[in-house]
């Protein structure tokens, strides 16, 4: 009996041992099997990185800033232009004065640009040959050329920085010195310079019943003029003015045509496919937007004024 005794408190013990043996294996099983907390996510970090690493955005080129111009000599602007350089579009036959329209127009468009007055040089252009197509020794030209189609077609322009009309200039006893109609000129002799819309203008508008005389150049139309070889001159409206105001007193300007449809303008000539037309079309935009085209304008065109022709 005591062995039964002392057996049952045995059994016991080892039973207890054994159930929490199980216990801790349950419980050690159930550990691991729970779900790993996920790790906390990492994209952030490399993201960044790679948006340190990235190369800055480029700025965008401005193609028309001073270091990125094309220029036929470096660091020079070149001009062309015709001589003699007559008032009011020059002063003094010296372009490079500053004085007069065109030269000061010019000297505002290289100013836009960059190029300080000491870095512009003036080359002589004869007008007949300054749209003839080709390369040219100049970045643009100045010298009362009107943009036309035809010339279009071998040289650029740029946007128009004055718009001209056509007049005619006679002597004061001329036949056609009281003329106020377009029909009163067809019966006279009149001239112009050679490849000029002066010269297309007359045959287009005035139509006139015998041949234009052409000239070489608006010297040779005046002497004519002067010696009784025509009748009257055609000749741009501020050309007149300066013609009967200074050069020939017993001049006048009979009277100036209407403008046509689209109007004639002067723009800058320079050689096909010159990107320079871009920058200087901005720089003429600037000078328009400010006024300052227009107070060029206003200082050397003032008293070209003249009636109109009728029909």
């Amino acid at each position: 009996m005591r062995v039964g005794k002392r057996l049952v408190p045995a059994i016991s013990v080892v039973a207890a041992v054994l159930l929490l043996a199980a216990c801790a294996s349950e419980t050690a099983t159930t550990a691991s099997s729970a779900p790993v907390p996920a790790a906390a996510p990492t994209t952030a970090a490399p993201a960044a990185s790679a948006a340190a690493a990235a190369p800055a955005p480029a700025q965008a080129t401005d193609e028309c800033a001073r270091e990125n111009l094309t220029t036929v000599a470096a660091d020079t602007l070149t001009i062309g232009t015709d001589t003699p350089a007559y008032p009011p579009y020059f002063a003094d036959d010296d372009p490079s004065n500053g004085q007069g329209f065109e030269s000061a127009v010019a000297y505002a468009v290289a100013g836009g640009l960059g190029f300080a007055p000491t870095e512009v040089t003036w080359q002589v252009v004869p007008f007949n040959t300054s749209y003839a197509p080709g390369d040219k020794a100049f970045d643009f030209d100045i010298n009362q050329i009107s943009i036309t189609p035809k010339r279009q077609k071998v040289v650029d322009f740029s946007d128009g920085y004055y718009t001209v009309n056509q007049a005619v200039v006679a002597l004061k006893d001329s036949p056609i010195a009281n003329a106020t109609t377009v029909a009163e000129l067809r019966n006279a002799n009149l001239g112009a310079q050679v490849g000029t819309t002066s010269l297309e203008f007359i045959n287009a508008v005035v139509q006139p019943n015998s041949d234009v005389q052409v000239f070489n150049d608006t010297n040779d139309a005046k002497s004519a003029m002067q010696n009784g070889q025509i009748d009257g001159l055609v000749v741009d409206l501020p050309t007149a003015y300066y013609i009967t105001a200074v050069e020939i007193p017993k001049g006048k300007i009979v009277g100036q045509f209407g403008a046509q449809a689209g109007g004639e303008q002067f723009g800058l000539l320079f050689q096909k496919g010159n990107p320079l037309v871009t920058c200087v079309n901005k720089v003429l935009a600037d000078l328009s937007a400010s006024g300052e085209l227009q107070a060029i304008q206003d200082e050397w065109m003032a008293g070209t004024t003249a009636p109109y022709f009728t029909q």
